[in-house]
């Protein structure tokens, strides 16, 4: 039997409370992971220098994005088994769950022994100053030798929610944070070990919580205990996991390769336009994450309720979904808007007013359409959650490709500069959100 405390069934009770009530605990976790990036960078950067400051910051866009890879590999079997504890289909759930875990896990063990044999020639494509260079590679050398965690964690933490369980996640997350920031301060402060410390700290806490959740589930899911006769691969489930896992790895990588790209074009315009984006990133990604999130959660309700044939829930659930959104875009759009330059002034001295201009003018123009992303996300969850994960990948191509597209032409503009960067990212919203808006009207009777 399930541990009922924490596990919430999706497919019955009051509609907008149950969605907000499983959001909640991924909306605090990820705030809590910003939160203690910022702690992380805080106490490297005041007791280890600039220069381990610069190391860690680059080594941390690149994990960022091998993350991006399992986390979507994760995500996408997922949906699956929401599908399925619909249904209540245990026995493919567990059938799920051991061919998804081999084929990550395999993948996971592949790009660890990859990203370690060839931790020098990444470092040179990313032309890592030599001044970086070493620092950079003794941290990066020993958090490579944690991936295997990062996979348990987020494998086990998208097999709970899938099944309705947010909170347990969360718990473990938390015990993360804090065990990583008391190891921080110990290994740097106390032991004195520069880098390595922080390295370390890093891949002990997450080997902690990702071992505790996986034996958290064991103990107390049962029913979602592989048995022998579960051990099989059968080639349906493993074109099912297969696709959805390849088709959401891919959406998750694409979004952060666009990134990347837009941030060499913004390098490109001088150290006053880079200081201001990544500040002004920083303070964007934080205003909309929970919007992001609130997507996922809505991602699993749909996914639940497709499962279990409950249609008019589905519809019922969309609306309630786009209200929600609604409301909260307005209300964060508005808020940063007005609280632009004082937002700034957190990350930036107020001397610098350059580079406070320059932010404020770009999350006056982001902040202004945050709908625009809000919508999207409910678009990509959807789609995932009915069967449709290709098109969230098209929806994802589509905003980051005519972002990027947009942002070379118009800044290469001489009136318009640096500015066409940032109108260049609503623009793409947009246009994802109306492609997404006339599949879903075309296709929605089929689908539900």
């Amino acid at each position: 039997m399930f541990n009922k405390t924490y596990t919430a069934d999706l497919t019955t009770g009051p509609i907008t409370g149950t969605m907000l009530r499983f959001a909640l605990p991924m909306i605090l976790g990820n705030l809590l992971q910003q939160l203690y990036n910022i702690t992380d960078t805080l106490i490297v950067g005041r007791f280890l220098g600039a220069g381990a400051l610069a190391a860690v910051g680059a080594a941390y866009a690149l994990l960022i994005f091998l993350n991006s890879i399992q986390l979507g590999l994760c995500m996408g079997s997922g949906i699956l088994f929401s599908m399925e504890y619909g249904k209540r289909n245990f026995d493919k759930i567990r059938s799920g769950i051991f061919v998804s875990f081999i084929l990550i896990g395999f993948f996971t063990l592949c790009m660890n022994a990859g990203v370690l044999a060839w931790i020098d020639p990444i470092m040179r494509a990313l032309q890592v100053p030599s001044d970086v260079y070493p620092l950079m590679r003794d941290y990066l050398w020993i958090v490579f030798w944690g991936l295997g965690f990062t996979f348990l964690y987020n494998y086990f933490a998208s097999l709970l929610r899938s099944v309705g369980n947010s909170f347990i996640p969360l718990l473990f997350l938390i015990l993360s944070v804090v065990l990583n920031i008391g190891l921080d301060l110990l290994f740097i402060c106390v032991c004195n070990w520069g880098v390595a410390g922080a390295a370390w700290a890093t891949v002990i806490s997450q080997g902690a919580s990702a071992l505790a959740l996986a034996l958290y589930t064991w103990i107390y899911f049962p029913q979602l205990r592989i048995q022998r006769k579960d051990c099989r691969f059968r080639k349906k489930i493993i074109k099912e996991i297969g696709t959805y896992s390849l088709l959401t790895c891919m959406q998750q990588s694409v979004m952060n390769f666009g990134i990347l790209l837009v941030q060499g074009l913004v390098n490109s315009f001088g150290t006053a336009v880079m200081a201001a984006f990544a500040a002004a990133v920083k303070i964007d990604s934080f205003a909309y994450m929970p919007a992001q999130d609130f997507g996922n959660a809505f991602s699993t309700f749909i996914a639940q309720n497709y499962g279990a044939g409950r249609q008019e829930r589905i519809r019922r659930g969309c609306r309630s979904a786009v209200l929600v959104t609604l409301l909260f875009c307005l209300f964060i759009s508005a808020a940063v808007v007005v609280f632009a330059r004082p937002l700034m002034e957190v990350f930036v001295s107020a001397q610098e007013t350059d580079i406070i201009r320059i932010g404020v003018e770009y999350l006056r123009i982001e902040g202004s359409f945050y709908i625009g992303i809000g919508g999207l996300f409910l678009f990509y969850g959807y789609f995932r959650a009915v069967g449709k994960p290709a098109f969230s990948l098209v929806l994802t191509i589509i905003s980051l490709g005519s972002r990027v597209a947009l942002a070379y032409l118009l800044s290469s503009i001489e009136t318009v500069g640096v500015t066409g960067i940032w109108w260049s990212v609503p623009i793409g919203w947009f246009l994802a959100d109306a492609a997404g808006w006339w599949y879903y009207r075309i296709k929605t009777k089929k689908i539900v």
